[in-house]
């Protein structure tokens, strides 16, 4: 959107291990990864590998007759279909066999074997094609919570929400364009839980959203062999521009007591901003009992602590510049190469 400030996402290539966590992960700020080994899955994946590596497998799917995917109000319907013929689907543009429309657009976002309990893991729902995928060594093999295989159909734009975790987005096959926000303008992006309720970001409703021209976006767009590090917290967008593959993984970098043990899905806020979020809920309704002149005078002033106490400026320092970054390589003889 013009009226935004539009920031590219940086580039850096050649990075190993303690690259990333000397020089990229301590600034928190989303980053492509160029040339980072992921192993055969970038010559392998092809629609007939994945096809036969797959098989008969049910997954279920994301169908929409729609370009642009609104989970706040499901303007998209669950179906199931044998993996085999929805990679088949997924990279057609128009559909012999189809569920609402010849043109209708898939998505699959894989899942755990207990959907109300596990985390989606690469190796036990698809183990022939996690042989295939190196997950990237830049943290600790106990600290990684899922891995998650993503085919969308080309077009297809999944609405903007934001993660608890750290993850990288690892493409594969395809081109995908990501748009990210940062933190610090989530009360640009009329939040309904950890959504944005601005489905379509390159031509938004001025007169329902005119904060939203005051977010940042930082933006960029991945070719196969490309990861995108997603800090947690960073709003993220993403437009399919070619039928693609990618696989996501997400990891725990805050102690493990932080995070709802009953979240299969890694996007649940912490337990204390739970617990917070809660305790502002009775302290709003207590204020409730006095008239509204008092309610806006101590409303003004729980806001004015709530700013003091927690909002940190100093997040994101200097702007982002559009530039490719080669580093040599860096022998880490304690560091292993990669993690299968």
């Amino acid at each position: 959107m013009e009226l935004q400030e539009k920031i590219s996402v940086p580039i850096f290539t050649e990075v190993n291990r303690e690259v990333f966590l000397r020089e990229i992960y301590p600034k928190r700020r989303p980053t492509v990864l160029r040339g980072v080994c992921l192993g055969p899955c970038l010559e392998k994946w092809t629609v007939g590998y994945l096809g036969e590596k797959g098989g008969d497998k049910e997954v279920k799917i994301h169908v929409s007759t729609v370009p642009q995917m609104d989970f706040l109000h499901k303007n998209f319907v669950y179906k199931t279909l044998p993996f085999r013929e929805f990679v088949k689907r997924a990279s057609e543009k128009r559909h012999s066999n189809f569920f609402l429309s010849e043109d209708e657009s898939y998505y699959l976002r894989s899942l755990g074997e207990d959907v109300r309990k596990e985390p989606a893991d690469l190796s036990k729902q698809f183990p022939d094609l996690a042989e295939d995928f190196n997950i990237p060594p830049f943290f600790e093999q106990e600290q990684c919570f899922s891995s998650v295989l993503r085919i969308s159909s080309c077009g297809l734009q999944l609405w903007t929400h934001y993660d608890v975790m750290d993850n990288l987005l690892a493409q594969v096959t395809g081109m995908k364009r990501v748009v990210l926000y940062s933190p610090q303008d989530a009360l640009h992006l009329y939040l309904s839980g950890d959504k944005s309720e601005v489905l379509d970001i390159d031509a938004p409703d001025l007169k329902q959203f005119p904060k939203f021209v005051r977010a940042k976006r930082y933006e960029c767009v991945l070719e196969p062999g490309d990861l995108l590090f997603i800090p947690a917290l960073w709003f993220h967008n993403t437009l399919a521009l070619r039928f693609g593959v990618g696989v996501n993984v997400f990891w725990r970098h805050l102690p493990p007591d932080s995070y709802d043990k009953k979240d299969p899905y890694g996007n649940k806020d912490p337990v204390a901003a739970t617990r917070a979020l809660q305790a502002l809920e009775r302290a709003l309704h207590i204020l409730e009992e006095l008239p509204a002149d008092y309610r806006d005078f101590y409303g003004r002033r729980m806001i004015q602590r709530i700013q003091k106490r927690t909002y940190c400026d100093c997040l994101l320092g200097t702007k982002t510049q559009d530039t490719t970054v080669h580093y040599p390589a860096v022998s880490s003889p304690n560091l292993d190469d990669s993690v299968e």
